[in-house]
């Protein structure tokens, strides 16, 4: 197949992060940096903060940190928790690992309760757990499991952990705040984390956290030793309109930009967005006689799909860069080279999913399977038309 030439070539990103960056936000990027102990970013950066408890759905503060998203699931170890303490980790995939790795790093006795890849966690299985365990102190998740393209039922688990103990209920929302409905509040969430490369629409560097009322209580009694995710010295800082360590401040500008934008749009019509190019790309991959990795709860962030047989899995990825500039992600550990994920959460359209059915579909074809061209994007097009009227 005949590559493009360099300075035709169009690199696409649709792996599920880092995604897209919309024009406007590379624009806020571009500017001069604030100094950030002035006053004109301390009043951006207050105004940056009540925004995103708009996204968060929360009256309660929010936190900036300059890390990955992974830096604000450290922090809920070392601000909430003691060495020692017994929590629960719901493992279903690569994210659900990394919870119990920072745990055991901090010296907390970690449970895991096991789902099958592919599976979303079972809210009767973690009622069974917790009547078992009665010292477990905080309940793990995801939102949305990055590596399988599965959402786990956040809101019924948290009503079973109410019910079953006085654990707290932490989420890793990374790839699920700003697509679908996550309300810290209503749904009696005690901490949610998220980061900015993903439905934010921003480079990596940002990590997001909101905590509840009954989290801020049990951080008077943590006993991790902790310095640069120290949530005790960002609110003094807070106390006075700034941030304890240098912000991101380019960043943080361009995070403004974003977050004017969603309040625009309204929560409801984002997530219906998200849900329209999930449904979209879900039809488009079953019409190309693909299988879904997530058969039931997928998520709208991200579709996994099984490789098919006869086809190296790796392949599909390195031919997707190297011919179109097509980005996207692989399976990993036990799943690498047998399954393959796109994304479509953050600054995607419709086009943007055609695009992407159709260079699966040269790209399957090139690597000798049997596929009917078209096929897949006819679907997704059906579908989209369908949505439109």
């Amino acid at each position: 197949m005949l590559k493009s030439h360099p300075i035709f070539e169009h690199r696409r990103i649709f792996a599920p992060g880092p995604t897209p960056v919309p024009e406007e936000v590379l624009g806020e990027l571009a500017r001069a940096p604030l100094h950030h102990r002035t006053k004109e970013f301390i009043g951006l950066f207050d105004r940056v903060r009540q925004r995103l408890q708009f996204v968060f759905q929360t009256t309660q503060p929010t936190y900036l940190l300059s890390s990955s998203g992974t830096g604000a699931m450290e922090t809920c170890i070392v601000n909430l928790f003691s060495t020692g303490d017994e929590i629960l980790v719901l493992n279903a995939g690569k994210f659900g690992e990394r919870w119990e790795k920072i745990g055991t790093c901090y010296g907390m006795k970690v449970h895991s309760l096991k789902f099958e890849w592919g599976q979303a966690a079972d809210p009767e299985g973690v009622r069974g757990f917790l009547r078992a365990h009665g010292n477990i102190r905080g309940v793990f998740f995801q939102a949305s499991e990055t590596s399988t393209g599965v959402a786990h039922p956040v809101e019924a688990i948290a009503k079973v952990v109410r019910a079953e103990s006085d654990a707290l209920v932490i989420v890793d929302a990374i790839t699920a705040l700003g697509v679908s409905d996550l309300p810290l509040d209503r749904w009696d969430l005690d901490a949610v984390v998220s980061g900015s490369q993903k439905a934010f629409m921003l480079p990596p560097g940002l990590a997001f956290l909101a905590l509840s009322a009954r989290a801020h209580d049990r951080r008077k009694i943590a006993g991790v030793p902790r310095f640069y995710f120290d949530l005790n010295a960002e609110d003094r800082a807070l106390a006075g309109g700034e941030s304890a360590w240098t912000p991101a401040v380019g960043l943080i500008m361009a995070l403004d930009r974003v977050l004017a934008g969603m309040e625009a749009a309204g929560l409801p019509a984002i997530f219906a967005h998200h849900k329209r190019l999930a449904e979209g790309t879900r039809r488009g991959v079953s019409a190309m006689g693909l299988e879904l990795f997530a058969k039931k709860n997928p998520s709208d962030a991200v579709t996994a799909i099984h490789v098919p047989a006869g086809v190296e899995g790796k392949k599909i990825v390195s031919h997707l860069r190297d011919t179109f500039g097509i980005t996207i992600a692989g399976g990993q550990d036990q799943w690498k080279g047998k399954m393959f994920r796109l994304a479509h959460l953050g600054f995607f359209d419709s086009l943007d999913m055609l695009t992407v059915l159709g260079a699966v579909e040269m790209t399957l074809k090139a690597l000798g399977h049997p596929i009917h061209l078209g096929k897949g994007v006819a679907a997704a097009q059906t579908f989209f038309l369908e949505e439109n009227t």
